[in-house]
Order: C-alpha cells, then sequence, then structure tokens
C-alpha cells in the first residue's frame, strides 16, 4: 500500500476503518436486538478494534500531507458516503432526500477546509 499516494492510502484506509465503525455502532441494532444491551456492547467492542486498527494508521499516514481539520472533514464525508448505503441496503431504511441535502452541507465544508 505504501505504493499509492498518501492521500489515496488515508482515503481507502478511512473508508475501511468506517465501515468496521459503521457496522460496530449500528448493526447490533439488527443483529442483536433481543440480546442484552452489554453483549451488543461486547461484540461492538470487538469489531471497533478492526475500526482503529485501520484508522490510526490513516491518520497517521495522512496527517503531514492533510491538516488535522481536512483530516477530520474527510472522515466526516466518508462516515456519510458509508452511512447511507448502510442505511439502505443493510438496515432497510428508505431513501431520503435529506441524504442529499446533508451531502451538499458536507461538499461545503470541503469547500471551507480546503480552501487557500
Amino acid at each position: 500500500m505504501s505504493t499509492l499516494p498518501i492521500p489515496l492510502q488515508t482515503v481507502l484506509l478511512l473508508t475501511l476503518s468506517n465501515v468496521f465503525m459503521t457496522f460496530a455502532w449500528y448493526a447490533h441494532l439488527k443483529d442483536l436486538a433481543a440480546r442484552p444491551w452489554w453483549i451488543a456492547a461486547l461484540v461492538s467492542w470487538g469489531v471497533a478494534f478492526f475500526e482503529y486498527m485501520l484508522q490510526v494508521p490513516a491518520n497517521r499516514i495522512g496527517f503531514g500531507h492533510f491538516t488535522l481539520p481536512q483530516l477530520k472533514i474527510i472522515q466526516e464525508v466518508i462516515t456519510l458516503a458509508v452511512f447511507v448505503p448502510f442505511a439502505v441496503l443493510y438496515m432497510n431504511q428508505p431513501v431520503k432526500l435529506d441524504y442529499l441535502w446533508a451531502a451538499l452541507c458536507m461538499l461545503g465544508a470541503v469547500y471551507f477546509i480546503f480552501r487557500s
């Protein structure tokens, strides 16, 4: 992976970490709904471990190329890009126009944080 450009490494690792974190935070609402909350918490912590194993190197690789605020906005954009398909495809939530408005707000955040 070190042969890939730093921005691509960062985005790929953050995207993969976000997939794990989205499942850690929300999949238990569907998959473990009948279980006690503490079992869901333990399973979520186990899933979140893999998120951290990707997120920490992503931020370490990206920091220096990106500023700290830029890294955060990249993370938030990826969070929305991962969450919407997860909500619709995995959690069977309806597609809403609000997702588009949220994405447009995120584009504004990207513009303001990356402008010189």
